[in-house]
């Protein structure tokens, strides 16, 4: 099945979003945890802190989609590219380490 083949990108398109969704604050919604209410997309803090790790995700899940929707004509020709579904979002860790280095060098 074609859509196999491109299980692969999903993991490194939706690793490569949620890096870019997190550092641009790229959020589909927008969680009031104090207030117990939803906003769509990236919204201020109102009465409380705001969660924005929802939107996040649905950001990277729907960019990753996306792109994978997108591929499928292409995915006849995608022999043994497995690999960066493991490889991309290993580095995307090793960025947010590396992005997070004050939080864990305190």
């Amino acid at each position: 099945m074609s859509f196999t083949r491109v299980l692969p990108l999903f993991s490194a398109a939706f690793a490569l979003i949620y890096v870019l969704a997190e550092q641009a604050n790229i959020a589909l919604v927008t969680y009031h945890p104090r207030i117990n209410d939803w906003d769509a997309w990236t919204q201020p803090a109102r009465s409380g802190p705001a969660m924005y790790w929802f939107g996040w995700i649905g950001t990277a899940f729907l960019g990753a989609t996306l792109a994978s929707v997108a591929s499928l004509p292409f995915s006849s020709r995608m022999k043994g590219v497995a690999w960066i579904g493991w490889v991309v979002p290993l580095l995307v860790i090793l960025a947010f380490f590396y992005l997070m280095r004050g939080f864990f060098l305190r």
